[in-house]
């Protein structure tokens, strides 16, 4: 008897492509093998008649001729019980040709999380220690030219005694019965496509392919213990205030795995003349009114501790920059520059004679 696709999915045979869809999804979601009370077989059938009925040129060979593949194929690909030729796991997969058919982004949103852990898995240990963070608080010259600092963390580290094999020093290693002594095992997943074999890390020996015969007295055969480690922080110039370094591997250890990662967040004490803009120093350089008419020196002292000489031109005005190059921030594209911003101080008590001598200025139209 012919397969009523329209009533396999609970909609009218006007239903648009939209409410087949829907329906699609609800069934799917109902019948689901992998639900407490899903029901394969007619969840296969809910895939079926999807596949016949999202796809405009089967819907129309299944209404014209009650099979989706046309009056000589019969049952159109739906004989679940046994073998079925062109399939994969008892669904049919032709539809994907020229990007016809069965669209993989409709069981998405449904089936996503159920290929988490497959086939593509890793044979690598996925162990991992956790990662960790610090603070450190860097002179605002640390910051610019980098420096080298040491501090002292609590975390959870390698074993001294055991070296991490968590077993007592000269007991026996034997050969975990788990996994053969391959450090992994092998695990079988189903899914709407079939079974699917995966790899993945013992748990009863955490990858080693060994057990001590005797645990560790220090670490309790955990491989690690907390304790205080003095690590060596290579901070690099130009760190920028509030900035996160991360210090791959110096985080916690952990037993058949690799360590996690340290973070530091690093905080730059303010300098009392220096502010930083990107690569470039900036700074205030106030001069008195005398200094921006006729000209003067300034002996510039830069934060490696040189004095240089920065000529200020006579007629400077007020909120004018001068730039000295090549003193700024080191980078891989090269060095900032130092920007002086001039700060013109007009004096509020003036003598007679200054007054005076203003006056004239003044007549001069100055």
């Amino acid at each position: 008897m012919p397969k009523n696709y329209y009533e396999t999915l609970g909609v009218e045979k006007n239903a648009t492509k939209d409410e087949i869809k829907k329906a699609f999804h609800k069934m799917a979601h109902k019948y689901h093998p992998d639900k407490n009370k899903g029901d394969d077989k007619k969840f296969k059938e809910v895939n079926e008649a999807y596949q016949a009925l999202s796809d405009d040129q089967k819907r129309a060979r299944y209404d014209q001729f009650g099979s989706a593949d046309g009056p000589s194929m019969g049952g159109g690909g739906g004989n679940y019980g046994g073998q079925q030729s062109g399939g994969f796991g008892g669904f049919d997969f032709s539809g994907f040709q020229n990007g016809q058919g069965f669209d993989m982004g409709d069981l998405g949103d449904i089936f996503g999380d159920m290929f988490s852990g497959g086939s593509s898995r890793s044979s690598k240990n996925s162990r991992r220690g956790r990662d960790i963070q610090t603070e450190i608080e860097l002179s605002f010259e640390e910051s610019i030219f980098g420096v080298v600092k040491k501090v002292n963390i609590s975390k959870q580290s390698t074993c001294d005694i055991c070296k991490g094999t968590g077993g007592k020093v000269g007991t026996k290693m034997n050969t975990c019965k788990t996994c053969g002594g391959q450090g992994q095992v092998r695990e079988i997943r189903r899914s709407i496509l079939g079974n699917f074999e995966s790899i993945k890390t013992c748990d009863t020996c955490l990858g080693t392919g060994k057990i001590p015969s005797e645990k560790c007295s220090t670490c309790k055969g955990a491989g690690v213990y907390k304790k205080q480690k003095e690590l060596e922080l290579n901070i690099p110039a130009g760190v920028n205030n509030s900035e996160m370094l991360k210090m791959a591997g110096a985080g916690e250890d952990i037993q058949g795995g690799s360590s996690g990662d340290l973070y530091i967040k690093v905080y730059v004490k303010p300098h009392a003349i220096f502010k930083r803009d990107g690569l470039n120093i900036t700074m205030d350089l106030p001069i008195k009114l005398t200094e921006a008419i006729l000209g003067t020196v300034y002996n510039l002292k830069t934060l490696e501790g040189n004095t240089i000489e920065v000529k200020i031109p006579e007629g400077i005005n007020h909120n004018e920059l001068l730039r000295v190059k090549g003193k700024g921030v080191p980078s891989s594209r090269g060095r900032g520059d130092i920007i002086l911003k001039i700060i013109v101080k007009i004096p509020t008590k003036l003598s007679r004679k200054g007054k005076e001598i203003i006056e004239e200025l003044k007549k001069e139209g100055l």
